[in-house]
């Protein structure tokens, strides 16, 4: 069996990206045909329950005229066919790749073919291989459908017309504006403007201004410049404020009654300093069999958050909670998501809760699901639960006196006995499954996190770096305890997968070729990766992530090695987890900042009720929305970051810096700065000691008369030559030996 076959097999699973699969067998060789024996041959499954899989999916491709059935049973690629209708990805030289699974490989569309359409735009093309070649490139001939028509940009008014010279790169034209439709924005504003029209005789598309944000460089307008790019709200409707004003949020006796009370188990939260929303607690009880019962509470959202509500729609618009380096944009209105809902210390909370008898060996013994109403003891923050578990012993227990003295915390520390008996066993049992996660092959990505000191102006003073450390990791192996035997309760019957929908979250094995890829980057700095099996890949991973650990080229490297993994996402159809090696996984554990945990629990309560499974299509169309949400997030947060580093560099343009490239493109170089991890670009044209040309094998460019070579992972000294905050990005010039 080749390397690929053992990649791509699956036994008993949804098969992923099959129709992708499916088209690169028959668009090998367009003049052979096959059934669906050989094509499963091909792509590694031998079971039936795959097998059943491909059939269905030739007769679906067969009916819409994708494919073609040449023999009984016999199948081929329809050579007919060249009109398609895919996803155009556009890149910021202005031309763009047609993305559709009829074929293996994205197509190349030039600039000049693009007919109007934008990036992600869904859009119909014509295919036709390259003059003198056999290579695909196409040529769009309609816009199906706008992936968005509200672009954030500046105003460029002139004496009888203006322009919007949009923010993001990626949009290529700039929006007209006439006068009557400026809706009160001056020259040089940061607004909104709407697409409303693009004429065909028009080489830009006609817009009006629906929105001031502010001007540009404003801390405040930039942050929410950066949500409405994203199409993210920054406030609540009012109606939706009033309608969770009015919750009833006494907890009665009468629903007390309904539910396992867990009121008087020792029970605590371990959060951020800075949290205002606690999602969840940890009860722990030593049980007489010398077992412990542990017990991970979650807030139940979904008592509050009644379907059909406008709350609820609201909740699933947003789908998730949005983390800017200065605020919370937060899924839920501000009573639920830091109030009733919250399980703040010294308060009765409605929970659901997952509840595990453990042994000493990390072994679950038993497993309880359901409603609970705790009561939180205590409230950690991570440093102070981090200070437990480095300065107690559970074998020096009884020698300890209350308060316990503790040098790195910095107020009067009043903790009982219990609670750090509690927090010492959790530590020791959460490594102890650690050690088996990462046996079993999970990857440990524990990557360290930028964070900046603000001032009272949200002005960047300082940056520093967050690492996880042994309560971070004590949290984090609960919650996937709890997510995934929430999972496995749901998703197996008898040791074999049920048919009930559910919400998991998945994780797809990686790209092999991308994989290789890696290969040949870090292998210039020593590292080397296997990726004969499953497991080796894992292996070599954890390896090269440990190995780079804390050398200057780390954070590069954690950066290419997560771009070969998959995206996770929210599908009723469940492949497993690569990442965290688990067969069956959910998110059960954050109902108050993601919507999926919602639904988690919805369905979890409904089964416990004796219900019969739903249509998954229904929440096949909540998961996807949710993992169009939770991406288009993350590059919000990840643009606040790059805007406050921006702004962070502006301080210190008279600096040099220690740095190490991190990209090699034909145009120039990116480095980062080891102190902060910046990242800004070196141009080419800027390197004035030769003429450099860009290496693609070498990751480098080499200058032609010198013959001195920028390596990707070389260190080098830069120095800040510009700082441009609309469009978050940073030049350096190269300070040259």
């Amino acid at each position: 069996m080749s390397k690929k076959k053992k990649i791509f097999k699956k036994k008993g699973r949804i098969i992923k990206d099959l129709t992708k699969n499916i088209f690169k067998i028959l668009n090998k060789d367009a003049n052979q045909s096959y059934n669906y024996k050989q094509i499963a041959s091909k792509i590694g499954i031998s079971d039936t329950d795959g097998k059943t899989q491909i059939l269905k999916k030739l007769a679906e491709l067969t009916a819409t005229k994708k494919i073609k059935e040449t023999d009984r049973g016999k199948f081929t690629i329809n050579q007919d066919r060249k009109y398609h209708i895919g996803t155009l990805d556009l890149t910021t030289n202005g031309n763009g790749y047609f993305i559709c699974d009829d074929f293996e490989n994205d197509i190349f569309i030039p600039s000049i073919n693009l007919n109007k359409a934008l990036h992600k735009d869904t859009v119909k093309v014509y295919t036709y291989n390259k003059r003198g070649s056999k290579k695909l490139e196409a040529d769009v001939v309609e816009v199906l459908e706008r992936a968005k028509t509200e672009f954030v940009g500046v105003l460029q008014l002139n004496k009888n017309f203006c322009f919007v010279i949009p923010d993001d790169n990626k949009m290529y034209a700039d929006l007209f504006i006439s006068q009557n439709k400026i809706n009160g924005a001056e020259d040089g504003d940061k607004v909104v403007a709407t697409l409303t029209d693009w004429p065909s005789n028009s080489k830009n598309p006609f817009g009006k201004i629906t929105q001031v944000l502010g001007k540009p460089g404003d801390h405040n307008t930039e942050m929410h410049s950066i949500l409405v790019e994203y199409g993210l709200p920054y406030e609540f409707p009012k109606e939706v404020e009033v309608e969770a004003e009015n919750l009833p949020i006494e907890i009665t006796k009468e629903e007390i009654a309904k539910r396992r009370d867990m009121r008087s188990d020792l029970t605590f939260t371990i959060d951020p300093k800075d949290a205002k929303d606690f999602d969840d607690a940890l009860s722990f009880t030593k049980l007489e069999n010398g077992n412990y019962e542990i017990g991970i509470h979650i807030a139940d959202v979904s008592h509050y958050l009644q379907e059909k509500t406008i709350l609820d729609d609201e909740a699933y618009d947003r789908a998730t909670s949005v983390y800017l380096v200065d605020r919370v944009v937060p899924m839920l209105p501000e009573m639920l998501s830091n109030g009733v809902c919250s399980l703040r210390p010294n308060e009765e909370k409605l929970t659901f809760s997952a509840v595990f008898e453990i042994n000493e060996k990390a072994q679950i013994v038993k497993e309880w699901f359901g409603r609970t109403v705790t009561y939180s003891d205590q409230r950690f923050a991570y440093e102070e639960a981090q200070a437990i578990i480095e300065n107690c012993n559970l074998s020096k227990l009884k020698e300890y006196t209350m308060p316990i003295d503790i040098s790195i915390i910095d107020k009067e520390y009043n903790v009982s006995k219990e609670i750090v008996e509690a927090t010492l066993k959790l530590d020791e049992l959460a490594k102890k499954m650690r050690k088996k996660r990462m046996q079993a092959g999970a990857i440990s990505f524990d990557r360290v996190e930028v964070k900046f000191n603000l001032d009272e102006e949200a002005n960047p003073v300082g940056v520093f770096f967050k690492e996880a450390k042994d309560a971070n990791k004590l949290i984090e192996e609960f919650m996937l305890l709890a997510n995934r035997k929430v999972a496995e309760f749901i998703g197996q019957e008898k040791g074999k997968p049920s048919k009930k929908t559910f919400i998991y979250r998945v994780h797809d094995e990686p790209n092999i070729d991308k994989l290789n890829a890696l290969q040949g980057i870090v292998s210039k700095f020593g590292y080397s990766l296997n990726t004969e099996t499953k497991e080796t890949i894992s292996q070599s991973l954890n390896k090269l992530l440990s190995d780079v650990h804390g050398k200057a080229e780390s954070n590069m490297v954690e950066t290419l090695a997560i771009r070969t993994m998959s995206k996770a996402e929210y599908t009723t159809q469940n492949i497993g987890h690569y990442g965290l090696a688990f067969d069956y996984y959910s998110h059960f554990t954050s109902p108050i900042r993601r919507y999926p945990d919602v639904m988690t629990h919805r369905l979890l309560q409904y089964y416990l009720d004796g219900g019969k499974s739903p249509k998954a299509e229904v929440y096949e169309e909540k998961c996807k929305h949710s993992s169009q949400m939770e991406e288009l997030a993350s590059k919000a947060e990840r643009d606040s970051i790059k805007y406050t580093q921006v702004k962070y560099m502006q301080d210190h343009k008279d600096m040099e810096f220690e740095g190490v490239i991190s990209g090699v493109t034909e145009w120039g170089i990116y480095v980062e700065i080891k102190e902060n991890k910046c990242e800004g670009m070196v141009r080419i044209r800027d390197i004035k000691s030769d003429y450099f040309i860009f290496d693609e094998k070498q990751y480098a460019i080499i200058g032609q008369s010198t013959k001195q070579v920028y390596q990707l992972g070389d260190d080098v000294v830069v120095k800040v030559k510009k700082t441009d905050l609309e469009r978050k990005h940073l030049d350096f010039n190269l300070i040259e030996e």
